[in-house]
This record gives C-alpha cells, structure tokens and sequence, in this order.
C-alpha cells in the first residue's frame, strides 16, 4: 500500500501521542493491537501513516525534526513510545493569528507556549510546503479557541486541494458553507472536535442514550473536567470555551429523549491543576426518575491520560478520509464525522454512528 501523507497544525500532546502510536503499532501483529478500534481500514496500518508537514509557533519546537519536537515542553504526555524514528521533516513556522492565548504570557514557560521570534508564515508558504510536501491531509490540532487560526489553516487545505480533519472545536465540517466548498473542491473533511476512544464525553453520551432506551427520565446533569497540560491552561480563558463549551453540550444533548433545560446541563472544563499534566480526570452526576417516578442518580469520576485517548481514533479517521480520497469523494464524510467527532454535522447515537461507518469502510455507503 501507498503511504498516507499528512499534515500536522499544532505540534502538542496529541500530535506526540499520534506519532508515538504510530512507531508503537508499526512492528505490531493484528493480535497485539491492544487499544485500537481498527487494526486494518481499507489494507491500511497504523504504520502506513506518514507526517510530510509540520506547523508550529513555539520557539521549542520551529525548526526540529518533529520526531524530537514532539518531546520538547510545553507537551507533557505520557511517553509510551521512546523510539519514534526521525522523520527529516522539520517544524516549519505558522502562522499564530488568535491559536496564541495572551494569558500565556503570565504563566511559567515549562507550562505555557512561548512565541517564536521567527517571522510567521504567510498563506502562500503554507500552501507551497502542502503541495510540495505531497500531503494529502491536513489535521488541525490547535487551542480551543483559535477561530481565526483554524479557519486560515482549513482555507490553506482547500487552496492545496488536500483533505482535511478537524479535531477541535472550531465549526468548520458542521458549518454547510465550509462543507459546500469542501465538495466543490472535491476534497474531504472530517470534524469537528475529536471524540476519545473512552473519555467523558463518549460515556456521558453512551450513559444519556442508556437512559432513553430504559426509560429513566433524565431530569438533570453535570460534566466537570479538570487536567494540567496545554489545553486546560488555555481553557482558563473563558472567553475561548464557547465553542468547547456547546461541542461537548450538544454532544450529549443529541442522545436525549427531550432536550434539557439550559440550566440542567452543565458541561464544560473546569480548571487547570498543573501536577495532573496530561491526566484529565472528569466528574459526571445523573438524576432522572425510574418506574414510577422514583428518583435516582449516577455519580461517575473517570481518570485517563488525555492526548493519547485521542490518537487512536485519529488514525482511524486518518484512513477513513484517505479511502475518500481513493474512492473520489469530496466533502464531508457524515458517518466517520458522527462516530470520531463531538459536533459532527449529523448526530446518531454511538450504535448507529459506528455500524454507518462501518459501512463505509467497507464501501456499501458512498456518505
């Protein structure tokens, strides 16, 4: 098989815990894959990914190889895979438009990103180094909040005419115009706001649609998380969560019987601990009404590290958006959307999500 040729936005802990997965996995057996949803889509391998393309803005990280840039601070994962081969592909300088939060500054460099004194890279850079990278997917992993940045990078992918994945919660594969431009330019995109493989969110869903189905009437409930690395630090400017916050609310809100009430949903992330590091620990409470009106409640603390709970459904989306490619397909990609991301632009349950994907895989749906 051909390699698959990505792009990579933001140079952080998914980015290293995607990488590592993929040195992790390439010597593997199928019946070694421990932690994969699939070992094989399409005849592609974890192993059968290649990054061609880097874009960072700290000075830590512009100008490595991205097999060392992934170790440098502010990432601070869990290293579950020391021996990640060179690439010979440097971190090349971005562009840092609002993925740069300001608070950044008053926070101790080992913690915070730091700016890079390199000149920025300007739109016609980033789509030469695409083009002539040969990547064929961009994936974007910046800071919550960065409007801006995600929508410069998501028209860069459109101009190099490549595919593009959308891990974060900016509205970019759930906002139709961006989905009609994708089609028109004929190439796919997945999005938006990656799911982990088992994270709050993914049980908070599984646990709402639970519900329902056993007829519980579920009157209320709460979703707090809290963790040390990057993004949580970034999280503590408020005004960068609004997308976060309705990701992560609508997620949950879409495998309900009938909507809550505003002020009977909370969910959001909480603070940043700094010694959590990359570990989230997130805090659910359902109350509902059983048989014959009785109350009941679910209290539910789940602890995982963060970035590398997301990189293994990274690579399945991965294949996923290079069978589109293969197969012709532009646009969005509904049912991989529905089963990798939190704001897909067509909610199902989990179930449905995963057996329409399945589908597609093997090529019985075009989406």
């Amino acid at each position: 098989m051909d390699k698959i040729k990505i792009g990579i936005v933001g140079i952080g802990n998914c980015a290293s815990s995607l990488l590592q997965g993929i040195a992790y996995y390439t010597d593997k057996e199928s019946a070694d894959a421990i932690g994969l949803m699939h070992w094989d889509i399409g005849g592609y391998k974890p192993g059968d990914i290649e990054v061609v393309a880097a874009f960072d803005i700290d000075k830590r990280k512009v100008g490595k190889d991205v097999s060392d840039a992934i170790f440098e601070l502010p990432n601070c994962t869990t290293v579950f895979c020391n021996d990640v081969p060179r690439s010979n592909v440097k971190v090349r300088m971005g562009r840092a438009l609002d993925g740069f939060p300001s608070h950044m500054n008053n926070y101790d460099s080992k913690h915070a990103f730091v700016l890079s004194d390199e000149a920025e890279a300007s739109r016609e850079d980033i789509i030469n180094v695409l083009k002539e990278s040969g990547a064929e997917i961009l994936l974007n992993y910046l800071p919550v909040g960065s409007e801006d940045a995600v929508k410069f990078y998501a028209e860069c992918a459109l101009s190099a005419g490549i595919g593009f994945i959308n891990n974060m919660p900016v509205f970019i594969a759930s906002n139709p115009e961006w989905g009609r431009r994708f089609e028109e330019r004929g190439v796919p995109i997945i999005g938006d706001d990656i799911k982990s493989q088992l994270g709050a969110t993914i049980v908070h869903r599984v646990l709402t649609n639970l519900f329902r189905e056993r007829g519980v009437k579920l009157e209320r409930t709460y979703q707090l998380n809290t963790g040390g690395n990057t993004d949580f630090l970034n999280m503590l400017d408020r005004s960068r969560l609004a997308s976060k916050k309705e990701s992560k609310t609508e997620s949950v809100q879409s495998q309900t019987e009938k909507r809550l009430e505003d002020e009977n949903i909370h969910i959001s992330p909480s603070d940043w601990v700094a010694w959590q590091k990359d570990n989230k620990i997130g805090f659910i409470r359902m109350e509902g009404r059983l048989f014959g009106g009785v109350p009941m409640n679910l209290e539910l603390r789940l602890s995982v590290e963060d970035s590398p709970n997301s990189a293994g459904v990274v690579i399945d989306a991965i294949r996923c958006c290079k069978l589109a490619i293969n197969r012709g397909k532009g646009g969005i990609l509904y049912s991989p959307s529905a089963y990798f991301m939190k704001h897909p632009p067509r909610q199902f349950t989990d179930d449905e999500a995963c057996r329409l994907t399945e589908d597609f895989i093997q090529g019985k749906r075009p989406d």
